[in-house]
């Protein structure tokens, strides 16, 4: 069983062009949601819109995919971190004053194990383990990583076995025809930059209130388990605040690779 984790950036579109071409070998995309509230609009619309039809139409089949708990429910992302018993935070969130990421469990469990699970239910085992490649190009090589984490999983790098960079992942989709798609991720993620959050305030005002509302809902529940305050931004200040030129320089987790399984902003 071969298939690839698809999160509907650059270079896992990349990956899907590549196989349409048969350079090379995976005839399932598997796209593992954390919610329709979660996931980057952009990034909904393009693989539902772009990505699965195209796919399709060359004998590729995209499929989506979403957490299931044992009791049969379906909660996203957001609805998880939302619910009032819960006493964690389960993204990275920078802690105050020390102004390190807390524990990351969302992309363990919204896209690892979803994923792990489907191999799982479609035949994967320890002794005929699936294959399942990442979209992490040769300049993100240091993202790579060797253990799947699961015996029935085997993880597979083909745009680094090609030697190809996020800018020639950018190049194969537009010779495909298609348009670039934006980074994915979550709209809330700890993870993006500080220019990223400006755009989503100047251009997605609706967004941007709803990652305040949900900075301001973890950062209480993280002062009420006596962890102290917590925040969207290493600057360790309210969102809505981050947004205004301070003049602090801020470290640009994302392109240093702080997201390193692959699984998500590709």
């Amino acid at each position: 069983m071969r298939v690839f984790s698809y999160g509907g950036g650059v270079q896992s579109t990349a990956a899907l062009v590549l196989a349409v071409q048969r350079e090379i070998d995976f005839p399932t995309f598997l796209f593992s949601n954390t919610g329709d509230d979660s996931e980057n609009p952009e990034t909904l619309s393009y693989v539902r819109e772009i990505a699965t039809p195209y796919a399709a139409e060359h004998g590729i089949t995209v499929d989506e995919v979403h957490r299931i708990k044992r009791d049969g429910s379906a909660p996203t992302l957001l609805e998880d971190l939302s619910r009032p018993e819960s006493r964690s935070v389960n993204i990275p969130m920078y802690l105050s004053p020390s102004g390190a990421p807390g524990t990351r469990n969302c992309t363990g469990e919204w896209k690892i194990k979803v994923i792990a699970r489907w191999l799982r239910k479609h035949g994967a085992t320890p002794d005929n383990p699936a294959i399942t490649g990442l979209g992490i190009s040769i300049d993100e090589a240091h993202r790579a990583r060797s253990n799947s984490g699961f015996a029935f999983q085997t993880l597979t790098y083909p745009l680094i076995d090609l030697r190809l960079t996020r800018r020639e992942c950018t190049n194969i989709i537009h010779r495909a025809g298609l348009p670039i798609p934006e980074k994915s991720s979550c709209t809330y993620c700890p993870f993006h930059t500080r220019a990223y959050w400006r755009r989503q305030f100047r251009d997605k005002p609706e967004i941007f209130a709803k990652s305040v509302a949900v900075e301001r809902m973890l950062c209480a529940r993280s002062v009420a388990l006596g962890r102290g305050e917590a925040y969207l931004t290493s600057a360790l200040i309210p969102l809505d605040q981050v947004v205004v030129d301070t003049g602090q320089l801020e470290l640009d987790l994302e392109s240093l690779g702080m997201c390193e399984s692959g699984y998500c902003h590709t």
